[in-house]
């Protein structure tokens, strides 16, 4: 039986962070699907679309054989099921993002007692990075080359630079 994993994330932009949970995840499962997901409390649009965000991310996920990109609305849960998903990866870089992740983590366990939620902390070079750090960092004229893939940077730059 094929194990699938789905790495969740909004991924405004994906981060190298983003990436070091992915590959590590691959190695684990016979297939990883990175989903984009609407997240509801984020109530601006973002910086880039659903469709450019997955677009952005098979750019970085080309060379990884057994990982697919794809969208989603609904509940994760739901998505995790449709495509046969045995477990949902999240990426910890510290302690403050464990609360959330294990509430979020509970939810899904009683909505989906089937799937299951494995946290991955990312690598200690990109504990301190997030999308909107890269944001923040782009719009101030900063560079931001350390923080997300090298095939997006100038896609990244390009949309968000001097806002």
């Amino acid at each position: 039986m094929e194990r699938i994993a789905v790495c969740p994330g909004s991924f405004d932009p994906i981060t190298l962070g983003h990436i070091d949970v992915i590959k590590r995840t691959a190695k684990i499962f016979d297939k990883v699907i990175v989903v984009v997901m609407s997240n509801y409390r984020k109530k601006n649009l973002g910086s880039f679309t659903p469709a450019e965000r997955v677009k952005l991310i098979e750019r970085c996920v080309e060379d990884l054989g057994n990982v697919s990109v794809d969208f989603s609305s609904g509940l994760l849960v739901d998505y995790a099921r449709r495509v046969g998903a045995c477990a949902v990866i999240k990426g910890l870089r510290a302690v403050s993002d464990f609360e959330d992740e294990f509430q979020q983590a509970l939810t899904n366990k009683s909505l989906a007692p089937e799937i299951e939620t494995c946290f991955i902390t990312t690598s200690s070079e990109y504990m301190f990075l997030s999308s909107s750090v890269v944001k923040q960092v782009c719009e101030l004229g900063g560079d931001i080359s350390k923080f997300v893939p090298a095939e997006i940077r100038d896609d990244i730059v390009a949309r968000i630079a001097h806002k």
